[in-house]
């Protein structure tokens, strides 16, 4: 069970909470890359970004936990994945 719940949520932070992350993290990088999407992507990009601020937090060794650091490390991964992702659907 552990394991699940270590999967679902940043230390600190609850499973619905880190579905509010996601969406205010998901809308603001949405606006930054003036991109448009529905509150379901802007959830799942805002949940993805958090699992990627959070690795990068923690190879740069920054301690992520709580409601407004995962926030801030959510919007910073959301953000650079929608980099990524229009990067990468421009090659194709």
């Amino acid at each position: 069970m552990n394991q699940a719940q270590a999967f679902f949520s940043h230390p600190g932070v609850s499973f619905l909470a880190l579905l509010v992350i996601g969406a205010i993290a998901g809308w603001v990088a949405e606006r930054v890359t003036e991109s448009r999407h529905g509150i379901l992507t802007n959830i799942l990009v805002g949940i993805a970004g958090a699992f990627i601020g959070g690795k990068l937090a923690e190879v740069f060794d920054i301690a992520v936990f709580g409601f407004w650091r995962t926030l801030v490390s959510a919007i910073v991964g959301a953000i650079l994945l929608l980099f990524v992702w229009r990067a990468l659907r421009g090659r194709m």
